[in-house]
C-alpha cells in the first residue's frame, strides 16, 4: 500500500465525514476505480489488524471513516448520549422484507407481512434506511423501495450479498395415527 495515497484518502474521508463516492476518490487521486478499491481494501485490513479506533467502511460505491464498534462503550461513557429510541418490531420486519426483496412496492410488503405498512415505510424513509428508487411498470405505477447506503452502514454491511441467508421454509408435516 502506498502510504502517501492512503494518507490522502484518510484525510479526505475524515474531513468529509459522510460516505464519499469511490469514483470521486479516483478522480481526485487521478487513479482508476480498481486501483482505488484495492487501496481501500488494504486500508480496511490495516485498520482491522491494528485494532484502530476508526475503521474504513466501504460499500460497492462509497467509502467512509467510522468509529470502531469494539470501543463504543467508551464513546458512550464519554458522551453520555440520550437513550436511543428503539425501533418497533413492525418497522424491523418491514425493513427485512425490503432488504431481501428489493426493489419492492408497499403492496408487495403488505402481501408478505399481512398487515398495512404505510407508517413503517414512512419511518424507514425518515431514518434514511430506505428510499424510493423508481416506479414499477404496472397499472398504477406504484413506488418501488430499496435500502440505502445508510442501511448498509448501520448494519455493518459492505453490500447486500452479506445479508444472512434466509432459512428455507420446510412444509409442516401432519402426523397420522
Amino acid at each position: 500500500m502506498e502510504k502517501k495515497k492512503a494518507a490522502i484518502v484518510e484525510c479526505m474521508l475524515f474531513v468529509a465525514g459522510e460516505p464519499v463516492l469511490i469514483t470521486e476518490i479516483a478522480r481526485v487521486l487521478e487513479q482508476d476505480e480498481a486501483s482505488v478499491k484495492a487501496l481501500l481494501y488494504e486500508m480496511e485490513m490495516t485498520y482491522r489488524e491494528e485494532e484502530r479506533g476508526i475503521c474504513l467502511m466501504t460499500t460497492d460505491d462509497t467509502a467512509q471513516l467510522v468509529s470502531n464498534r469494539d470501543y463504543i462503550s467508551y464513546v458512550e461513557t464519554l458522551l453520555q448520549p440520550e437513550q436511543k429510541k428503539s425501533v418497533s418490531q413492525s418497522i424491523m420486519e418491514t425493513l427485512a422484507v425490503i432488504a431481501y426483496k428489493q426493489p419492492v412496492t408497499r403492496a408487495e410488503i403488505e402481501s408478505i407481512r399481512g398487515v398495512r405498512c404505510e407508517y413503517a415505510v414512512s419511518q424507514l424513509i425518515k431514518l434514511g434506511l430506505i428510499a424510493a428508487v423508481g416506479r414499477k411498470d404496472v397499472i398504477g405505477k406504484p413506488m418501488l423501495y430499496a435500502t440505502t447506503d445508510t442501511f448498509l452502514h448501520k448494519f455493518g454491511l459492505h453490500n447486500l450479498s452479506e445479508l444472512p441467508t434466509l432459512p428455507l421454509e420446510e412444509p409442516e408435516t401432519i402426523e397420522t395415527v
